[in-house]
């Protein structure tokens, strides 16, 4: 990917991190409520594609932030639109489920802002809004949730669901080989099933695994929730007695799998986490528990996303690149995190 300026927070783009689905809701609390931090959010009005022009509308639609991960993104969202003073940000509610986000959409639709950003609900479900969205004329920027159809979309923007299992399997397998374990027992705690993004993780991590010679022993999913990751983790203990190492999809489910390992004793083995959150760095940097490290999928995301639907409202291109338009995809690479680089990125955690 092309170098990108400041005026793009060049930063919010090149940055992979954790996407989930709708879930039940949250029975602890994680980290809904923090604020983007300008690592996550930076626009300002002093020059270059960032200086004031054109008004953009910018209709905005994701599910209702019942995690820490989607709070992030309708936040950061919310925050890169009002640092633009020629940004108009306009949010719909995304309802219960997948009609109720169509229902909401379609009026925003009848509504003719400039530009739609969307989370969808689910990107096959909700493909025919984008496809009518585009009809009328309002470009659309999907937002990690894949639309099958490319028509129903101006820019996606996601993160690399199968980079992440790669990423979480590549660290597992160095820290095996680096002990000399040659046949490890592998536990994977994936999160919602029903998901296409979660089963592209876990095809991520299976492949990359299988390519070294090594297996998942057993595999459990959850919900993106906190309860649901302690159930699961629970069951997934008492199913392996002993273990070499786990890799749990997303950090809110986290704060409940470590719970699981801890009421039940564990400490033989070690833990990939999944997303980036704040809380899974500090975890990682204490040291004190079997969590060693996170692969990102950054919900940073989001602010790009307002970043490039002002420049496609204002028909400009993206700064550092040749072409006069904002390209069709970027896909955010999913970087792993340590206690050796966890300082540098804790300031990304949401």
């Amino acid at each position: 990917m092309a170098k990108f300026n400041s005026d793009l927070s060049r930063r919010g783009l090149l940055l992979g991190g954790a996407a989930v689905g709708a879930g039940t809701l949250l029975t602890a609390c994680t980290s809904n409520e923090a604020s983007p931090t300008e690592a996550q959010t930076k626009a300002t009005d002093t020059g270059g594609n960032a200086a004031p022009g054109q008004k953009v509308v910018i209709g905005f639609s994701a599910p209702a932030a019942d995690h820490g991960w989607i709070g992030a993104i309708t936040s950061n969202a919310k925050a890169q639109a009002q640092a633009y003073s020629d940004v108009e940000f306009k949010s719909v509610e995304a309802g219960a489920d997948a009609a109720a986000q169509r229902a909401a959409l379609s009026t925003l639709v009848g509504q003719k802002p400039t530009v739609i950003v969307m989370l969808p609900y689910d990107g096959k479900e909700l493909n025919s809004v984008g496809l009518a969205a585009m009809a009328a004329g309002i470009p659309v920027v999907n937002l990690d949730r894949a639309f099958p159809d490319a028509r129903a979309y101006r820019t996606q923007i996601m993160g690399d669901n199968y980079g992440m299992g790669v990423a979480a399997a590549d660290y597992i397998i160095t820290q095996m080989r680096a002990k000399g374990v040659s046949n490890p027992i592998i536990g994977e705690i994936a999160g919602m099933d029903e998901l296409e993004l979660t089963q592209t993780r876990s095809k991520g991590f299976s492949d990359t695994l299988k390519a070294a010679g090594f297996k998942i022993a057993n595999r459990r999913a959850a919900r993106f929730t906190v309860d649901s990751g302690q159930q699961e983790a629970s069951q997934l203990l008492q199913a392996l007695p002993k273990m070499d190492a786990l890799w749990n999809h997303d950090d809110d489910q986290g704060v409940g799998v470590l719970a699981a390992i801890n009421q039940a004793g564990r400490s033989e083995f070690i833990m990939v986490g999944g997303a980036g959150s704040k809380k899974a760095m500090e975890t990682i940097q204490a040291d004190n528990t079997p969590l060693k490290a996170t692969v990102t999928y950054s919900p940073s995301m989001a602010s790009s996303a307002i970043s490039l639907a002002r420049l496609i409202g204002q028909n400009k291109g993206m700064a550092d690149l040749v072409e006069l338009q904002v390209p069709k995809e970027i896909v955010l690479a999913s970087e792993t995190i340590t206690k050796e680089n966890a300082s540098d990125y804790i300031k990304l955690g949401f």
